[in-house]
């Protein structure tokens, strides 16, 4: 006798989309009032338009308000996601691993950063995390900037001895009134000034990849970070 399957069906994309609208709204009020502005403007337009510019003509009418319906309903799909981010950052915020799972989900592939942090406080569970991008090296602090800020002090001291010439740079995500929170993180690491290409990006990613936490070997004298190559696929 064949088996049947006791696997339970994943639910469907709408379903999926109903759940994360549900989720949304528990967690973020203001999320339908957004998504409504986002779908009555585009359909707003398209009717101006379609008045505007059609005159008599019927296909053109429904055509344009075919468009701005379309358009209305794109822009709900936007806000639903951005808003859903958020809500879902909102429920992790301030617990240990957040900036890990921001991380892992958010960055785009010009960014070379772990889920894992470089540096922890046993103590306190403060933690330093590590970004290797185009801007060079962030080092994010997650906990009180008072506690975190010596922590990315030592880790910027260890990692300049390796790569002296590639900039760091610091993000403290807390609960500090100027801490950056946690949908945030992805643009913030954006507006740094870019300062290196994707094969030096690499190459000081790697770097400090094998030398582990923090990195502890010195950079052989005369090697400049900026000259090192990405290894050639085999």
């Amino acid at each position: 006798m064949a088996r049947s399957s006791s696997a339970p069906k994943e639910p469907g994309r709408i379903k999926q989309m109903w759940q994360v609208f549900q989720m949304t709204r528990r967690y973020d009020s203001l999320a339908i009032w957004f998504m409504l502005a986002a779908f009555i403007i585009p359909v707003l337009i398209g009717v101006a338009l379609a008045i505007w510019l059609s005159g008599d003509n019927v296909v053109g009418i429904i055509l344009y308000s075919i468009t701005g319906v379309l358009a209305g309903v794109l822009a709900v799909l936007i806000v639903l996601g951005r808003r859903a981010e958020r809500a879902a950052y909102g429920q992790i915020q301030g617990q240990p691993g957040a900036v890990g799972a921001v991380l892992k989900s958010s960055l785009r592939r010009s960014w070379q950063a772990s889920e894992m942090p470089i540096n922890v406080s046993p103590k306190t569970q403060d933690a330093v995390y590590r970004a290797v991008g185009k801007a060079g090296i962030v080092l994010i602090g997650e906990g009180p900037k008072s506690r975190t800020k010596r922590m990315l002090e030592d880790e910027r001291r260890g990692i300049a001895r390796i790569v002296p010439n590639v900039p760091i740079n610091f993000l403290y995500v807390g609960p500090d009134e100027d801490s950056t929170p946690l949908h945030r993180i992805a643009p913030s690491l954006n507006k740094f000034k870019k300062t290196l290409n994707k094969a030096e990006v690499i190459a000081v990613n790697n770097r400090l990849n094998s030398l582990g936490k923090g990195g502890t070997l010195p950079i052989p004298k005369g090697v400049d970070p900026f000259k090192m190559r990405a290894p050639r696929p085999r």
